[in-house]
């Protein structure tokens, strides 16, 4: 993922009410190993949230300034430096507003990936660790949190300039401890919510189980079709992309690459050409799951009716070969 632009600032700000402060970078950070390797880490460690919300900007304004320097800064009336001095100065003052706020280092990393290119904003914190000295002491080490990223947001600037009905080029994670306390980072940001990750991937898998449910649908058909379908949502969710409908149909079909996406489309479901996938959605609908009484059982949707029968009569669950491991186990307890 080359690197364009990047730079770092500090708000320095404890959640007692106190005014904010600011330490400020006048010049990118130069390119570095390290840097690439934060890059990965920061996105790789985005990609894993499941609480993220997507949207679009709010028409430029006062209250919403953000989208407009990001304008400047593409049509080169601001540098990088400038641009991200404004923006995190605007934070600040939205951080004042909110006691439930901590400081912390802003980056601000703009990248391509492929043909797309995208402003990433984290707010950073250090966590103390300890680590082992070239001469063998054991030592303090301070070093980047990224486990407990709970403030970002990544801007998809290729889609916001070139596709203009978009409402979902912008994504940030709401904080673990609920929305209230994301607010004035979506703010920040100038994020409109848009499209509803969960809403919209129970659609997706509503839509598909009428598809693979239609009479003319065999059971091995239906079976391939699932799990290519769970391979895809889950590769795209897990990389941070969004699902693509005419993508996914190619990929369910390959003979017949636009009969998914024409299903949906003559059903009018309602879903846009791109949705974001939701994991914990998905990952529902791809397995059973019970607990109870000291028992617990797990296992994938589509071995339901093959290796797994549910006897209603004697309420019983049935399974056929189950794993080697668990057979050894009951074995040697049996002995």
């Amino acid at each position: 993922m080359p690197i364009d632009n990047s730079i770092v600032h500090q708000i320095h700000k404890k959640p007692d009410g106190q005014p904010a402060s600011l330490t400020l970078r006048d010049a990118e950070l130069s390119s570095s190993e390290a840097l690439e390797q934060l890059l990965a880490g920061l996105i790789e460690a985005y990609n894993s949230k499941p609480n993220k919300a997507w949207g679009y900007f709010h028409e430029e304004s006062g209250a919403y300034p953000f989208s407009g320097w990001l304008q400047l800064l593409i049509d080169q009336e601001l540098d990088f430096p400038q641009f991200s001095t404004k923006a995190t100065e605007h934070l600040k003052t939205l951080m004042e507003g909110s006691n439930l706020a901590l400081g912390g280092h802003v980056l601000f990393i703009r990248y391509r990936q492929g043909m797309t290119a995208f402003l990433v904003i984290a707010l950073l914190h250090h966590t103390e660790g300890v680590t082992v000295t070239d001469d063998l002491n054991v030592a303090a080490a301070r070093h980047l949190d990224l486990s407990s990223l709970n403030m970002a947001a990544r801007i998809n600037l290729t889609e916001w300039k070139q596709n203009t009905t978009s409402k979902q080029y912008i994504s940030f994670i709401r904080g673990r401890s609920g929305k209230r306390v994301s607010d004035y980072f979506r703010d920040f940001i100038g994020c409109v919510e848009g499209a509803n990750p969960e809403e919209e991937t129970s659609t997706l898998l509503q839509a598909f189980s009428d598809y693979v449910g239609e009479p003319d649908m065999d059971a091995q058909s239906r079976k391939d079709k699932t799990k290519a379908m769970s391979g895809y949502v889950t590769g795209q969710a897990r990389q941070g992309e969004q699902v693509a409908l005419e993508e996914l149909s190619g990929v369910l079909d390959e003979e017949q690459p636009r009969a998914f996406y024409d299903y949906i489309r003559n059903k009018d479901y309602g879903l846009n050409a791109e949705i974001p996938p939701d994991k914990r959605t998905l990952n529902n609908f791809m397995r059973f799951y019970g607990k109870a009484d000291g028992l617990s059982i797990s296992f994938e949707a589509h071995l339901f009716g093959e290796r797994v029968e549910y006897d209603e009569s004697e309420d019983a669950l049935v399974i056929k070969h189950p794993p080697k491991g668990l057979v050894q186990q009951l074995k040697k307890k049996g002995r």
